[in-house]
């Protein structure tokens, strides 16, 4: 019989037989087609500044802030916008309106809508991350915030207001959670959720890090707090979720987290999980597919990098940016520890590839939170965008580098390299850059970015590039599998990519899937594989559009 573990290996034989293709396929920097930005925020009314309240005492929390989610909350075909903010210092408490998490709605022509107070989102407690998708299948995307002692779920009414479902369902608020992510580990038609942990903190900690006799205090060092383990819920079905940490064999890998990603690496069917921490090594949870995880960061060559040491790992995206349908991972880190770049081989190891990329050289400045790798100018291959700032506010006083920093953006150029055209593309604004979600606003194709910033007003960067290459946007919806399709993976000529919405540093991004597809105005064949292990293949599929695909039966 024709099993699925069969398909699945014929996939992958025929996915790596695209690496002979690959240079037929590239383009030459002098071909590349430009990407161009312009900031327009407060022309779109976006008016939301991060309130991270930074105190005399540096509390590591004050700059850990911004996480930011980009969703459809009202099913009109338009991605809304979802800031996560700070409270007072030490209540912890959103004491003023300065400190309400902020909902914006999409009134299209890229306009925009503070509608928090009728949505019911102001939320309460430091908050931190974000994490949007359908948990309960009703059709409307629901809403996780991640905070200090203080996670929030949101279950969406479909009536544009939220619900605060937290303790009914089961949720914990009993850790510093700094992100958190939704996928479907156990492939049984219902998100399940993953909550990313940083470490043991309370607003009585005061070590003084710093020079005393320059009255120089800076943010301790991360060696200072002791880690968690990351929590791991399943989703019961019933609007309640169990608590699986222990059992799932998450609880055991005590790390400093900052982010999480999904993807099936190794295309056995079954999502798996990476964790950025801080100042330790990165974890790769490898899914058994029995319900069970097993850490194998460091045999598989993502905990570290090639220099044999943890770095400030910040934002994480899972994604293949050299078109050989294997899911590779960009990382952001810290001024003088460079981008990585963790290349995937297949047969469950990856390679260090940030030299190779020259994402070493062209990073090694900067220090990143956000990122994202999407195909900004529609030519066929993935860029890679980083929101970027230092997190001592003071490093300019005595570094090389600088504490406010403009955003990134790194030109894929088709041949496993990438191209610094930040400035060209238009990111000039130094601000203390922080969360960033990536979604395409006003519908003409080409993906848009916001960012946060602390103590500074958002930014939205709506990409006006002006080469007029093609595209075709996905939006998946599951009838066996969850409704959001997450975890879907989408095969377009060489090109694959996969249902999420775990992008960046504690953020959140639409599920839709974006191809550019540069000069097609047809694709002959794109093929889905749904996470129950449907098949679905479309032909003949006209570009220029936004494409909705229901899961066929079995």
């Amino acid at each position: 019989m024709f099993s699925r573990r069969d398909f699945l290996g014929g996939v992958c034989t025929f996915l790596l037989s695209q690496l002979t293709r690959k240079s037929t396929d590239a383009k030459s920097s002098s071909a590349l087609s430009p990407i161009r930005f312009r900031e327009i925020a407060e022309h779109a009314g976006l008016d939301f500044v991060l309130q991270n309240n930074p105190t005399p005492r540096k509390h590591m929390i004050e700059t850990m802030a911004g996480g930011v989610a980009a969703f459809d909350y009202n099913n009109d075909g338009r991605m809304d916008i979802f800031f996560t903010n700070g409270a007072s210092i030490p209540s912890l408490e959103k004491d003023s309106p300065k400190f309400f998490n902020r909902l914006y709605r999409n009134d299209g022509g890229m306009k925009f809508t503070d509608v928090t107070q009728e949505a019911g989102v102001a939320g309460v407690g430091y908050s931190m991350g974000a994490a949007a998708a359908d948990y309960n299948n009703d059709g409307y995307k629901d809403l996780f915030v991640a905070g200090v002692y203080r996670n929030i779920l949101y279950r969406n009414l479909g009536n544009g207001k939220f619900e605060d479902v937290t303790e009914k369902a089961g949720i914990k608020s009993d850790k510093w959670s700094v992100a958190a992510g939704w996928f479907d580990y156990d492939n049984d038609g219902w998100l399940d959720l993953f909550v990313v942990n940083y470490a043991h903190w309370t607003t009585d900690f005061d070590r003084y890090c710093g020079e005393r006799d320059r009255n120089l205090r800076v943010y301790c060092h991360p060696k200072y707090f002791e880690g968690l383990p990351n929590t791991l819920y399943r989703n019961r079905r019933d609007g309640t979720f169990e608590d699986v940490t222990a059992k799932a064999g998450i609880e055991d890998h005590i790390g400093r987290g900052m982010s999480v990603a999904f993807a099936d690496y190794d295309n056995d069917g079954f999502s798996d999980i990476f964790v950025t921490n801080d100042n330790l090594p990165n974890f790769l949870f490898h899914n058994r597919g029995d319900g069970t995880f097993e850490e194998v960061g460091l045999q598989a060559g993502v905990a570290l990098t090639n220099n044999g040491l943890p770095v400030a790992s910040m934002g994480a995206d899972f994604r293949d940016f050299d078109n050989d349908g294997l899911c590779d991972l960009s990382v952001t880190a810290l001024a003088g520890e460079t981008f990585p770049l963790f290349q995937n081989l297949g047969k469950g190891s990856f390679q260090d590839a940030t030299h190779k990329s020259r994402l070493a050289a062209l990073s090694t400045t900067r220090s990143g939170w956000s990122n994202g790798f999407f195909d900004f100018n529609n030519d066929g291959w993935k860029d890679l965008f980083t929101a970027n700032s230092d997190v001592n506010d003071l490093i300019d006083l005595f570094g090389s580098t600088h504490y406010k920093q403009p955003n990134s953006l790194f030109a894929n150029l088709g041949n496993g390299t990438f191209r610094d055209v930040s400035l060209e593309a238009g990111f000039d604004l130094a601000r203390a850059h922080r969360g960033g979600a990536f979604a395409d606003f006003d519908n003409d194709g080409k993906i848009d970015v916001v960012v946060s910033a602390l103590g500074e007003p958002a930014e939205l960067w709506q990409n006006v590039s002006p080469d007029a290459n093609r595209w075709l946007s996905l939006k998946l919806t599951g009838t066996q599998s969850n409704r959001d399709g997450i975890g879907a993976k989408v095969r377009l000529g060489n090109q694959v990519n996969h249902v999420t919405t775990a992008v960046g540093y504690a953020s959140s991004s639409p599920s839709t899937v974006h191809f550019g597809t540069g000069k097609l105005e047809k694709i002959d064949r794109i093929e889905i594989r749904w996470p129950s292990g449907t098949v679905q293949v479309l032909r003949s599929v006209a570009t220029n559009q936004v494409l909705e695909v229901y899961e066929l039966s079995k």
